[in-house]
Parts: structure tokens; C-alpha cells; sequence
């Protein structure tokens, strides 16, 4: 069986690092509301990856994590007047049962960030201590410049991406694509760090989790190509990933997809009956499709 690796950007036989077991690891979504066709597209399209490794007589070890510490949460939280748990709870339950009904697997591993916020400070210490982070004014930015590969998920060098980029002007950044591992506030929810009281940013929470599920290198790591997820995916890497995928064969699919359905409709029980034609197509196509591709490559 062969499978297309994003970082190493080709075609590469599937060697699992255990004899009829594989680890999956999936980026999951960011509970402060109901999920869109957007967000289900990873839901369906890794569960048939998974479906399909056990159809082959695979042990799948799948995890995929809850993200409940999040501005957005917080904004929601403020709004509705609620605590951040309760906005969580509620959409995780919300999501589990919007799987359910797409006919996708909800038996996995499900870590919430809160549960491993130990966890994630004692890995943005490492960092600090080993020179990849820099602690200013309570923040903690990572340093992107140690990294001599970063970029090259999305094909690009790092002077290219500080060309092409739109981010914010940040003084107390070393450099302008030096992202935020700890944030510190004093809105909504904190937790009690070394370097102050704050919050994680959502980058170094896969990191903390793959290490304690699984506690070794994993097959592979799954999410969206975007620079989030990239910056996400290079402090995975301080794990040893076998393979880095992506859910969508192609970008321009995947923009065609989200085109079509711009306006964030919702998957809920009154959907409209144009959205449910939308739906049932896009994953019953996506499935097939999957199936001939994995099919194909199995057999070359």
C-alpha cells in the first residue's frame, strides 16, 4: 500500500513501525460552535483512511483531540454569560453527534486540551530551555528561524512566507513569523505557568498529547494545510512522524468545495434540502473516490 506524504511532498510505501498496528493522530476542531461542511470534510475523509487500514487488518490506535481553550470559546463564553466549560461541553457534544450522523466512527481517543495543560507547559519549557522559545513580558514565542526546514510542508523558504504574509506587526517578536506558544492575559480562563498566568496557544497541544497517548513516534499526523497547521505540524515533528497527510487530494478541491458552500451552513437536524443534496454528494463522492485511489495504490 502507498500513501501521498506531504512533507516529503511524494508517493511512499506504507511501512507501519509495529506489525499490524497503526497510530493516527488528527487534528480536531475548536468547540465554540456547531461544525460546518468544512469541518466534517476531515471527519469523513480520515475515518474512511481508518476504515480502510482496518479493512486491511490494521490495529488503528486513533486519537483525536478537542481543543476547549480558545479565544473564540471565551468570546462565546462572554456573550452567552456562561462559563468556557459550558460552551465546550455542550459543542463537543454537539459535534460527537454531527459525526454520528455523516456515519463516521465517534469510538476513538478524545483528549481535551484542559486535561493536558500540565502536559503542554512542561513542553513549552523544553522548548524554552533548549533556545527554540523566548519568553517576553509573559509571552512565549517560538523561534521559527531554528528551524532551518520550516516551510517546506507548504513548499516555501521562510523569507517567502515573511514576503507573502499578512500578519500583524509584534515588537516583541524576534522575528515576524515567530509564533505564540503562551499568551498571557487576564481575560477568561488561565492556568499557572512559570512564565505567568495565561493560556497555550493551540499549536503546542498535539505535541503534549501524541507524546502521552501514544508515548513514541506515531504513523501519522493529519490536518489542514494552512500556516496554523504547519507550525502546529513542526513542533510534532520533535516526535519522528512517519508520514504527514492532508485531508483533500488537491487544493483546488477542496476551494471548489468551500465555494459551493460558502455561507457556513449548518449540520443539524433542519438542514435545508439543497444543503443535504450538497452533503450526501460530497461524502458519498469523497468515499468512493478514496476507496479506487487506496485500491489503486495497494495494488502498485
Amino acid at each position: 500500500m502507498k500513501i501521498f506524504n506531504t512533507y516529503t511532498n511524494q508517493l511512499e510505501e506504507f511501512i507501519p513501525i509495529h506489525e499490524g498496528k497503526v497510530n493516527m493522530y488528527v487534528c480536531g476542531p475548536t468547540v465554540y460552535n456547531y461544525i460546518h461542511i468544512g469541518n466534517a470534510r476531515p471527519v469523513i475523509f480520515f475515518d474512511t483512511v481508518r476504515k480502510y487500514f482496518e479493512h486491511r487488518g490494521y490495529e488503528v490506535k486513533f486519537a483525536s483531540n478537542f481543543t476547549d481553550v480558545d479565544d473564540k470559546i471565551i468570546t462565546k463564553a462572554l456573550e452567552l454569560e456562561v462559563a468556557e466549560r459550558e460552551v465546550s461541553e455542550k459543542f463537543i457534544a454537539a459535534f460527537l453527534a454531527d459525526v454520528e450522523r455523516v456515519n463516521a466512527s465517534t469510538d476513538y481517543i478524545q483528549p481535551k486540551v484542559t486535561e493536558y495543560m500540565d502536559q503542554i507547559i512542561h513542553y513549552i519549557e523544553m522548548l524554552v530551555d533548549k533556545d527554540f522559545a523566548y519568553e517576553v513580558d509573559g509571552d512565549v514565542y517560538f523561534r521559527v528561524e531554528h528551524v532551518k526546514e520550516y516551510g517546506k510542508l507548504s513548499n516555501r523558504n521562510i523569507q517567502d512566507l515573511i514576503s507573502g504574509s499578512r500578519i500583524e506587526i509584534n515588537n516583541k517578536k524576534e522575528n515576524p513569523l515567530d509564533f505564540t506558544l503562551w499568551k498571557k492575559t487576564d481575560v477568561g480562563i488561565q492556568f499557572d505557568s512559570r512564565f505567568g498566568k495565561g493560556r497555550p496557544g493551540w499549536h503546542t497541544e498535539c505535541v503534549a498529547m501524541i507524546d502521552n497517548i501514544f508515548g513514541e513516534k506515531i504513523n501519522t499526523f493529519n490536518d489542514k494545510m494552512f500556516i496554523f497547521h504547519m507550525q502546529a505540524m513542526w513542533l510534532t515533528m520533535f516526535l519522528l512522524i512517519n508520514y504527514k497527510l492532508t485531508s483533500g487530494f488537491k487544493m483546488f478541491y477542496s476551494e471548489f468545495i468551500n465555494f459551493i458552500v460558502k455561507i457556513s451552513f449548518i449540520i443539524r437536524v433542519n438542514l435545508s434540502k439543497l444543503f443535504c443534496f450538497i452533503l450526501i454528494f460530497y461524502y458519498k463522492y469523497l468515499r468512493f473516490l478514496v476507496y479506487l485511489l487506496l485500491r489503486k495504490f495497494s495494488y502498485s
